[in-house]
């Protein structure tokens, strides 16, 4: 039997490790021997693998990759990006638009792989790149200036402004401005689309970032007819009712045109223009007609029947109107708008404080106040003609609490038409028959009534002279005591005025009867009280010599005596008002008379020489 060593077995192993490490020494040393060999070869050349832009350039020096480059790179210069607004092109190389290829920088890059400062890194990186190859993108330089620059060129072109459309008027001439599309070039988009084409080397089409603004207002045709329907004819503005006592009034189209205003709607809606007339031009116009269209009201004309304390109605009261300028405003233009040319204004009535139905006890008319009354004895039929028509201008007449009343406002027009007749008047220094010869009769009477009565007086004038007639006392009887307390009125520079100081109104009534003219006040008594003194006729001056003036309406040898001599005077009343045990008011009148001579008329030729002093 044969034995075997533990050293004879391990033997065969020994020398298979040693096969193996002389094996991988060799491999070794020939690995290292390629890589020498693979490094020498390319000591100055670009390792295999290596492409710039998808040109490969293994095993050139840096002289061959350039032109090679050069030769088979020619994006920036030879390609082509197209911009577009859809219907027209702008065609630009790369280059144009502000790309460039440094391929100096590029080349250098490519010969720097494997060849950096750590040696396993090299060596990785030319194994890795001559196994499976490395792409370079090129160094490029991009001036965006230049593309931006571009893009205004083209904006120049397509921007468009947005139009408004508008209308307007010279004179009754439309003019119309149609409404346009606006157009702009963004130019910020419009580059970050054209930049990513520039970055990946590509050739292709940008389609133009357009922003496009619509006008709010495309089309006013439609305003402009109507514009033209509303100058088509004037303007008439009407009283309502067919009330034709005033009016009509018409805007003819040239100045309703000055009147219209165009204003965009007010409906989001609805995007356009409104018509509308100016308001405060229009409001001015109504404000001018507004005074021939007033009507002022008027109170009642009414009796007081003391038994029964009712009114009995003379004169109906008038409902005064005015023109309500704020409606007639909307209505007017409303209707105007809608195409009317004919409106209707609009109206408020006005009430008097007195109507028909007014009770004496809503104005604190409850009894007689006071009543006075002059006489005029002699008179000629005309001057009592006239008296009488004067005095019908006050009877019924309402005074309201605290107001002044003035005999002007009342007073009728002083004409033959108005029941006048032809009296004897004073006009300057002569007696001349003229209309209304013996109306202060009645101011003299309304006068005394007042100043008896104890109400304040605000204006009273005395004649120029003193007249008979306003001296005389019931018994027809002469009484220079009553000089001083006449009044005249001479309308409108000669007024007289009094105040109703009470808390109630106050009801005149003037009564004529023979020659007599009666003024009565009906109203609340407040107990007030009159006392008066008179220094009587002062100063007594004699007439002058008589005056003679011709008449053609006289015949030859006639003379008439139109007036009669009077002394001048002086005169002075004194008034004290009582009330509640206290004095209420005091005033004096003081009157001076001038001297009146006889005054005479006579036909032409007469000889009035022996007449003369």
């Amino acid at each position: 039997m044969l034995r075997k060593t533990k050293g004879a077995a391990y033997q065969p192993v020994t020398q298979l490790k040693f096969v193996l490490v002389m094996g991988l020494g060799l491999a070794l040393l020939v690995g290292l021997v390629a890589l020498a060999i693979f490094q020498t070869r390319n000591a100055d050349r670009i390792y295999p693998g290596v492409s710039v832009a998808g040109v490969d350039l293994s095993g050139l020096t840096m002289g061959e990759a350039l032109i090679k480059l050069n030769t088979n790179f020619s994006y920036p210069t030879s390609g082509h990006i197209t911009l577009t607004d859809g219907t027209d092109r702008w065609v630009y190389t790369p280059e144009q638009l502000g790309l460039s290829i440094n391929t100096i920088a590029s080349i250098d890059k490519a010969y720097r792989v494997g060849r950096s400062s750590n040696s396993l890194r090299n060596l990785s990186e030319q194994l890795n790149t001559s196994r499976v190859g490395l792409q370079i993108d090129p160094e490029t330089t991009y001036d965006q200036r230049q593309s931006y620059a571009r893009l205004q060129d083209i904006a120049r072109q397509i921007d468009k402004p947005v139009v408004e459309a508008a209308i307007a008027l010279n004179g009754t001439d439309i003019s119309v401005t149609s409404g346009q599309i606006g157009y702009s070039v963004n130019i910020l988009a419009t580059l970050k689309q054209l930049e990513n084409l520039l970055f990946s080397r590509q050739e292709g089409i940008v389609n133009l970032v357009i922003k496009e603004t619509k006008p709010e207002i495309m089309d006013v045709s439609t305003t402009a007819a109507q514009t033209a329907s509303m100058l088509s004819q004037p303007l008439t503005l009407v009283m309502p009712d067919s009330d034709s006592s005033v009016g009509p009034w018409t805007i003819e189209p040239p100045d309703l045109a000055k009147l219209l205003i165009f204003q965009r709607s007010s409906d989001p809606a609805k995007a356009g223009f409104e018509i509308s007339l100016n308001q405060p031009a229009l409001e001015n116009y109504l404000t001018g007609i507004a005074p021939a269209i007033a009507l002022n009201p008027v109170n009642a004309r009414m009796t007081f029947n003391p038994d029964s304390r009712t009114f009995n109605v003379i004169r109906n009261a008038v409902i005064g109107r005015a023109l309500d300028v704020e409606a007639s405003l909307t209505a007017v233009t409303e209707k105007f708008q809608a195409g009317e040319h004919t409106v209707s204004l609009v109206m408020k009535t006005i009430d008097p404080a007195v109507r028909d139905d007014t009770a004496p006890e809503s104005l604190g008319i409850r009894e007689l106040v006071f009543e006075d009354a002059s006489y005029f004895y002699g008179s000629e039929p005309a001057r009592l003609q006239n008296i009488h028509a004067a005095s019908q201008s006050f009877h019924g007449v309402f005074v309201p609490p605290g107001a002044v009343f003035s005999m002007a406002d009342y007073l009728t027009d002083i004409s033959l038409e108005n029941g006048y007749a032809e009296a004897l008047i004073i006009v300057g220094d002569q007696t001349v028959t003229g209309v209304g010869g013996g109306v202060c009769q009645v101011s003299t009477t309304l006068f005394r009534t007042v100043f008896f009565a104890g109400f304040p007086i605000v204006e009273r004038h005395a004649h120029a002279y003193r007249v008979g007639y306003y001296e005389q006392q019931a018994n027809g009887w002469s009484n220079s005591n009553l000089a001083g307390l006449d009044a005249t009125v001479y309308v409108p520079l000669v007024d007289f005025k009094f105040r109703n100081d009470t808390p109630n109104w106050l009801l005149m009534e003037t009564y004529m009867d023979g020659y007599s003219l009666t003024w009565k006040f009906y109203g609340t008594s407040d107990g007030r009280t009159v006392d008066w003194t008179t220094t009587g006729v002062t100063n007594i001056e004699p007439p002058p010599e008589p005056v003679y003036h011709e008449d053609p309406k006289l015949a030859e040898g006639q003379i008439k005596q139109v007036d009669w001599a009077v002394e001048g005077a002086s005169v002075s009343v004194y008034r004290t008002v009582n009330k509640d045990g206290q004095v209420y008011l005091t005033d004096a009148f003081h009157t001076h008379y001038v001297a009146w001579p006889d005054q005479y008329t006579y036909g032409p030729g007469t000889d009035i020489s022996g007449l003369r002093h």
